[in-house]
């Protein structure tokens, strides 16, 4: 256990910033899985489209705050738009 003040004090830190880290690491899953329902299910374009965009903007901002790792993010990313090409029938470029 910590014994020096700013010991404790780091302690506490990592706690709160934990929770945060959790909740945000919590937002990108939720947006893939609806992403990932809605692609199941064939939905409208434009809502698949959407969904994609959030998706890829709850991820990068993961990366800008050190959630996820960069690379993980771009794996991720290529993964989930080349699936959406596929179900809407768009070229897909390698």
């Amino acid at each position: 256990m910590a014994s020096h003040a700013s010991a404790k004090k780091s302690v506490r830190k990592a706690a709160r910033q934990r929770v945060v880290n959790r909740n945000r690491i919590s937002r990108i899953r939720t947006c893939i899985r609806k992403l990932s329902d809605e692609v199941a299910q064939k939905a409208a374009g434009e809502a698949i489209l959407k969904s994609l965009k959030t998706v890829q903007s709850e991820i990068m901002r993961g990366v800008s705050k050190h959630v996820v790792h960069r690379n993980t993010a771009a794996r991720v990313i290529s993964k989930w738009t080349h699936r959406v090409k596929s179900v809407l029938g768009m070229a897909v470029e390698k």
